[in-house]
């Protein structure tokens, strides 16, 4: 069964690993590529994870109590993916185009999402032991400043006046998550269970959609039909 699902990740990876080189093409290219490379890497990430949550071999309630760690463990790791999905399906929305620079930041973005089912598998094992949770935090760190490049190079890239540079803006919201990832991990050394409630704390500001965006598009939406 192991193997079937290996193959099938492979098969998957593959084509979409083929996607991104043919996008590789050209200077200035459209997005699309882009988006399904990413879209399908994330998928991946999401089936990891979840096959890390064995099947127990007993059939009464009690048998699911050894899977609680992993399973609290990996509902935090599928928030975190899917926030940054969302957001990440957002800001490609807003952008008209990538160059090779934006191809790398968004692989170096995909690099750090896919060292997230390893941290979570280590950390649901392990019972939040203090070193599983601080790397974790780190990992965590490593997502939010792949994605603080990748936006930064979007902007760059359509201009200060364009609406993904005005959506963007200084971007202290994730400045923000990163200064207190990094509290998480110093604090993880002291007490794990607090850690871990950071990490909780941030993703609970991040579930709540990002409407920069979709309120920048909006408005010039608007003032393209007032024309």
């Amino acid at each position: 069964m192991r193997t079937i699902q290996t193959n099938i990740c492979f098969v998957v990876f593959n084509y979409i690993a083929r996607a991104f080189v043919n996008s590789l093409k050209n200077i200035f290219m459209g997005k699309g590529r882009l988006e399904a490379f990413s879209d399908g890497v994330i998928a991946i990430i999401i089936t990891i994870m979840v096959l890390e949550l064995k099947v127990p071999h007993g059939d009464t309630l009690a048998s699911l109590k050894p899977l609680i760690p992993v399973f609290i463990s990996y509902v935090l790791s599928f928030v975190y993916v899917a926030i940054y999905w969302n957001n990440h399906h957002h800001m490609m929305h807003a952008a008209q185009q990538v160059n090779g620079k934006v191809l790398w930041a968004n692989v170096h973005l995909l690099f750090w999402l896919s060292i997230i089912p390893f941290v979570t598998g280590w950390m649901g094992e392990n019972h939040f032991a203090t070193w599983p949770v601080a790397l974790y935090g780190i990992v965590l760190i490593m997502n939010g400043i792949a994605y603080t490049i990748l936006a930064t190079l979007l902007g760059k890239l359509h201009g200060p006046n364009s609406a993904i540079a005005k959506a963007i803006g200084r971007d202290k919201k994730g400045k923000l998550s990163i200064v207190i990832y990094v509290i998480g991990v110093a604090v993880c050394f002291i007490n794990n269970w607090v850690a871990f409630a950071i990490y909780v704390l941030v993703a609970s500001i991040w579930f709540v959609p990002d409407k920069r965006i979709e309120n920048i598009l909006t408005e010039k939406t608007i003032n393209e039909i007032e024309r």
